[in-house]
């Protein structure tokens, strides 16, 4: 079985609903297919959610009839059949007066993952019903069902998979099963989310569990390119990469994959493919165990960096201080990116500065504190990258950009510089005209 994620541009239309139709129905053996919400719609959820918050609510019946007219646009493009349609609306309308319902109560962490998920309930049954209308046989399977992810970091995939093979056994269906992602059941086994861009993870778990074949994610891109296309001319899908260096790139920035996304499947031997619905015969990228070749393969940036020095004279080099400063991270549950350290301090970087406030406070004990925000982490990868000699010429840029921090050696297949995102444009696409049009130039 083969497991297939569309995102939200990949179900954000009429036509690019029909392009994911296509796709389907001629890849041949079963599948299942985890679908995002349509583009824009978890935006228009966040805002509601935010107004609950805010206890503002007279704005969200315009928000909600916003969500209907959108989805109800969509059902009348998809569905020719007037009965078959009104049906359709029928149960969307339920589905939207619940979650009217859901916004008179008092917000929560609960309350929002109930009212984020709600854009892959309306897609999810839409879709599962307009390939009904195509006579397209398939079972939409309910993903609080079997998706038990208490822990994000470490997803039970064994037990997914139990749970996922009942309800498929339960759904009499064969071929075909469309389920949502993006949703999961939390530790107090509630309603929560995987985080925004969740559903790339939900493939992965899903196919982890059930052994899939391959997994394929497919969204308006054609692979995973070179360099950020955003900012960088003539760059390219990389053909093949390990599943070490997709999750260096994924997790220092690489938009088309969701971080964590990876994770499941390293160990389990299952090929992930990137592909663009919008050109389904485009190679796109294959992301495998084991590296076809070694070598710089690409370069991604990751925003919302901020820096922290701890400058300690008389503590830095005394046995236990690094364990105390961790403890200090550990405590908040923020995560460390980059770390380098001199006799006198240590520098590192952190992208979640929710609890900011109380780790300076706490570090302050520790020495003198400098707090820096608005910097990228630049992050060149390949499978043994440092052992090139060619990579030399990345530190050329040394000359014209100032660069705050460098992790090198830590990881044989990657090499992250930290400077301010001003510079970020200016330090892509210096590092691709260095790594890649003069490595070129070189050895033509």
């Amino acid at each position: 079985m083969k497991v297939l994620k569309f995102g939200g541009t990949s179900v954000g239309s009429a036509e690019s609903i029909r392009n994911v139709k296509n796709i389907i129905t001629t890849s041949p053996g079963s599948k299942i297919l985890v679908l995002s919400a349509m583009s824009g719609v978890t935006n228009y959820l966040v805002e509601i959610s935010d107004l609950v918050k805010k206890d503002s609510k007279y704005d969200i019946p315009e928000k909600i009839q916003h969500l209907r007219s959108k989805h109800f646009s969509l059902i009348d493009e998809l569905i020719e059949d007037i009965e078959i349609c009104d049906k359709v609306k029928v149960q969307i309308n339920k589905r939207l007066i619940e979650l009217k319902s859901l916004c008179e109560n008092e917000w929560s962490s609960s309350l929002e993952s109930r009212i984020l998920t709600i854009g892959e309930s309306l897609l999810t049954y839409i879709f599962s019903q307009y390939l009904r209308s195509e006579q397209v046989s398939n079972a939409l399977l309910d993903a609080k069902d079997f998706m038990q992810v208490p822990n994000l970091e470490n997803p039970d995939t064994g037990k997914i998979g139990k749970l996922l093979e009942e309800v498929i056994e339960a759904s009499g269906e064969k071929e075909l099963f469309v389920t949502q992602g993006f949703v999961r059941i939390d530790n107090n086994n509630e309603v929560g989310t995987l985080k925004r861009g969740g559903s790339d993870y939900t493939a992965t778990i899903l196919g982890a569990a059930i052994r899939a074949s391959e997994i394929q994610i497919w969204t308006d891109i054609s692979g995973l390119h070179n360099n950020d296309p955003r900012f960088v001319e003539n760059t390219h899908a990389v053909a093949q990469l390990s599943f070490e260096e997709a999750a260096e790139l994924a997790y220092f920035g690489a938009k088309i994959l969701h971080p964590q996304t990876i994770s499941p499947v390293i160990g389990k031997n299952i090929p992930v493919y990137l592909k663009n619905t919008f050109t389904p015969d485009a190679a796109g990228t294959c992301i495998k165990a084991v590296a076809e070749k070694k070598g710089l393969k690409a370069i991604s940036a990751k925003d919302g960096i901020t820096a922290i020095r701890i400058k300690s004279n008389r503590m830095l080099m005394a046995h236990g201080f690094l364990k105390k400063i961790f403890e200090v991270f550990d405590k908040y549950e923020t995560a460390i990116d980059m770390i380098t350290t001199s006799e006198i301090a240590i520098s590192l970087t952190i992208d979640d500065t929710r609890n900011i406030a109380p780790i300076w406070s706490e570090l302050e004990k520790y020495g003198e504190i400098s707090v820096d925000s608005n910097h990228s982490i630049i992050c060149v990868v390949g499978e043994g990258l440092i052992e090139e000699k060619g990579m030399s010429r990345l530190f050329e840029i040394l000359h014209d950009i100032p660069v705050r921090m460098i992790s090198y050696g830590g990881s044989k297949n990657n090499v992250s510089l930290l400077v301010d995102t001003r510079h970020k444009v200016e330090v892509l696409q210096k590092l691709n005209e260095k790594l890649f049009v003069e490595t070129v130039n070189l050895s033509a």
